[in-house]
């Protein structure tokens, strides 16, 4: 048999933020007045967001009296620290880690007791003993199930968990693998108003998927598959700069330049006849790209000659979820297989991640 994604589950934090209301906490956060906070609405209407999903309730009110994570002093001083995140992160992402596996599972009829292989993604948080053994013990899988770890490799790390897991698949038939995607981006607010921090504070959100890669287990019936037929990575070291996730005192320091867009319609095209070519496959029906942004995704539609209608599975996750980094595509993977039906069996789906490097992945998979 071949091995196939039989499975996707998804899960958020309970508390939804609206870009209307996180605006004003950002507003108050960078101690902006005037013209400044008229600025910054203006960004956060021009992201294509209408609503993000944080661990932390701060976010959705700019009432200093409401606060449970920060300090309710205007300026957010003590801020916290690396560590103090750093423990916020090692509660919260198991919690939402198990939410996204149950929804998974019951998409099939395997079992926890069958997972042979345990794969944990994450890059905003870090810890040992680590989420995969923290996962371990809370959902009591085997004590000898196989471990891996992909750790900051930031939005596109979902397609070499899923790489790592195929690799599993094909050396072992007995093989099923759990992939798991957790991200707490909006932990790691950075109340510096320079160009990097407004951007990414105002696009990114928190949120989990996991996935079941298997040879011999199936999808329960009306779930469809995807057959992962070919995968692809360009590496763009003139984007080295433009893209960045650092550690620094008080958090985890991201940068996301206004030129990576220009980067990626660089070469994106000349990328993707090669997964094509690869893949053994004509022109791809469905398209599944990460929605690192809005400018991104238009610069996408414009060198691959495809619409906003093509992409809409994108679009529609950037609004309802913005960018949560390493499971976003994951959730794009999921909204696009529910609305297919039988009678697309064999159609085939381009999928396209992009992250620091500049890393550009993509993968041709089948709907089976």
């Amino acid at each position: 048999m071949t091995c196939s994604i039989i499975a996707i589950g998804t899960a958020v934090p309970e508390n939804q933020i609206p870009q209307s209301q996180v605006v004003r906490f950002m507003a108050k956060a960078h101690g902006m007045s005037g013209r400044d906070i008229t600025r910054l609405e203006a960004l956060y209407r021009t992201t294509g967001i209408k609503s993000r999903y944080s661990a932390i309730p701060d976010y959705a009110s700019a009432s200093t009296n409401d606060r449970q994570f920060y300090s309710s002093s205007d300026n957010l001083e003590p801020f916290p620290t690396t560590k103090e995140r750093s423990v916020f992160y090692r509660k919260e992402a198991v919690k939402l880690s198990l939410k996204s596996i149950q929804n998974c599972l019951v998409q099939t009829n395997a079992t926890l007791s069958e997972v042979t292989h345990l794969i944990t993604i994450s890059c905003t948080g870090m810890y040992a003993p680590g989420l995969d053994i923290d996962l371990v013990n809370e959902l009591e899988l085997s004590r000898n199930v196989e471990r891996t770890c992909i750790n900051f490799m930031g939005c596109y790390a979902a397609f070499v968990g899923i790489k790592s897991a195929k690799a599993f698949c094909d050396a072992n038939p007995e093989a099923t693998v759990l992939v798991v995607a957790t991200e707490l981006c909006t932990l790691h607010f950075q109340k510096k108003a320079d160009e990097d921090n407004l951007v990414s504070n105002a696009i990114f959100g928190d949120g989990s998927a996991a996935l079941l890669i298997s040879n011999k287990h199936k999808s329960k019936s009306g779930v469809k598959s995807l057959k992962p037929l070919a995968f692809h990575n360009e590496l763009f070291p003139e984007g080295a700069d433009e893209m960045a996730w650092n550690i620094g005192d008080f958090g985890f320091e991201m940068k996301l330049s206004t030129y990576v867009p220009a980067l990626i319609e660089k070469g994106i095209g000349q990328l993707v006849g090669q997964i094509i070519k690869k893949a053994s496959v004509g022109e791809a029906n469905h398209f599944a790209i990460h929605p690192g942004g809005k400018r991104i995704l238009e610069v996408i539609e414009k060198e691959l000659n495809i619409s906003k209608n093509d992409n809409w599975a994108a679009r529609e996750i950037l609004s309802a979820y913005g960018n949560m980094s390493s499971p976003t595509v994951l959730f794009v993977l999921k909204r696009l297989l529910e609305s297919l039906g039988a009678q697309n069996t064999g159609d085939k789906v381009l999928s396209l991640a992009f992250g620091p490097g500049l890393t550009v992945e993509s993968m041709i998979l089948e709907v089976v």
